[in-house]
């Protein structure tokens, strides 16, 4: 651990400031969302959104997104395993 290179030390650095900054946001608006009445109008939206039935383009587009971002995550953690197991 002591011979981490710069790409890894800066690459931890950005994370975690990425991660704090994203928290910084999320965690406030989510305390006045919770607050202001907004998630009765979101359950509200998405009881009228069941009644009509059928999925639509942006419920297609929406998965895709999701698949997306989950076969990254995979991807990033096979990344990361094989170079560990080389050294």
């Amino acid at each position: 651990m002591d011979r981490m290179s710069s790409a890894v030390k800066w690459w931890s650095r950005l994370s975690a400031a990425v991660t704090g900054a994203v928290l910084t946001l999320v965690v406030p608006v989510h305390a006045w969302a919770a607050s202001n009445g907004v998630a009765d109008v979101a359950v509200e939206a998405a009881r009228s959104r069941r009644s009509r039935g059928g999925i639509g383009f942006f419920g297609i587009l929406g998965g895709l997104c999701c698949l997306v971002v989950v076969g990254g995550i995979v991807l990033a953690i096979v990344l990361i395993s094989r170079n560990r197991k080389r050294r």
